[in-house]
């Protein structure tokens, strides 16, 4: 898979195709500054209400779990 930027990804839903189960939309990534490439996206771990208010329970989804990167989706095996 081609490297992309960060920003490509924000706002982008994530959906685990093991189970069809809507992880979230990517709200970061993190970056190898040395090779410049994404290691994993960050999913908000809880998408309730009172999530805007908690930290800590996000999802590290790393960059090989990620299948298929679409207009609007990203389909991933986590």
């Amino acid at each position: 898979m081609n490297s992309k930027k960060g920003l490509d990804f924000k706002h982008k839903e994530v959906i685990n195709i093991k189970d069809a189960k809507r992880l979230g939309f990517v709200q970061d990534v993190t970056a190898d500054f040395k090779t410049g490439t994404i290691k994993d996206i960050i999913v908000p771990g809880n998408t309730g209400f009172f999530s805007f208010f908690s930290t800590g329970n996000e999802l590290v989804i790393p960059w090989n779990a990620i299948k298929v990167i679409g207009t609007d989706i990203i389909l991933v095996d986590y």
